[in-house]
């Protein structure tokens, strides 16, 4: 049987390129987004399942999983970037505070309510799509501040969740899918066919592959 994965966000964009590279793989897709009848649409021309999911209501998340039941793997996409443009003296909290909610609430909210069940069967894979511009490495963007925080967060959380998870068979990591043309970032050079090849990679990584780890490609980066 095959395996699944529900993935965030997937009515576009990224989401949409990833749920048709792990559907193209073999996978048994559930392509989730908050609007349920672009979601249909989506995953008709897509050929997967699909099912309403709104990250920042909690039962709209709930209805989800009891519609959809215990999933493999789980690719926490959905996000928003609000604050483009502005600087962390100035930008408006307000904006602050949705981004955190869709970035790093919602993925927690999602994970939380999906995770659990992939330790009891002793198997599963969750990605976090995060963003260079989180990095201390690199050095945090300022000129996206909110979104920034939310994804510097995002890799926090994916730590967190890796190590109690850690020995159950579920590895948690987070992808840097690099600048990526979307809706967000609509004159970047990859495309996120190329970017999906990436999270589809830490999707399904073997048994023995590394969790609480930061991706870009087949390389772990500097957190």
């Amino acid at each position: 049987m095959a395996r699944s994965v529900l993935v965030t966000g997937a009515n576009r964009g990224l989401g949409r390129a990833v749920a048709e590279h792990l559907h193209a793989l073999g996978w048994r897709v559930v392509l989730a987004a908050r609007n349920g009848a672009q979601a249909a649409e989506a995953a008709h021309s897509v050929g997967t399942d699909w099912v309403e999911l709104d990250t920042a209501d909690a039962d709209s998340v709930k209805r989800a999983y009891d519609t959809v039941g215990p999933v493999d793997a789980l690719v926490n996409n959905a996000g928003v970037l609000l604050d483009g443009g502005t600087d962390p003296l100035t930008v408006p909290l307000d904006l602050v505070e949705q981004t955190f909610m869709i970035n790093v609430i919602g993925s927690w909210r999602v994970s939380q309510t999906f995770v659990p069940a992939m330790v009891e069967r002793g198997w599963g894979r969750v990605v976090m799509v995060s963003s260079g511009t989180a990095t201390f490495h690199n050095g945090l963007f300022a000129g996206a501040p909110g979104y920034s925080a939310s994804k510097t967060a995002l890799n926090g959380l994916t730590t967190m969740l890796a190590a109690q998870t850690r020995s159950t068979g579920v590895l948690v990591n987070a992808v840097n899918p690099g600048m990526t043309r979307t809706r967000m970032m609509p004159h970047a050079q990859r495309s996120p066919e190329e970017a999906a090849v990436d999270i589809g990679y830490a999707v399904t990584l073997p048994d023995d592959g590394p969790t609480g780890a930061f991706l870009r490609g087949r390389n772990q980066i500097e957190w």
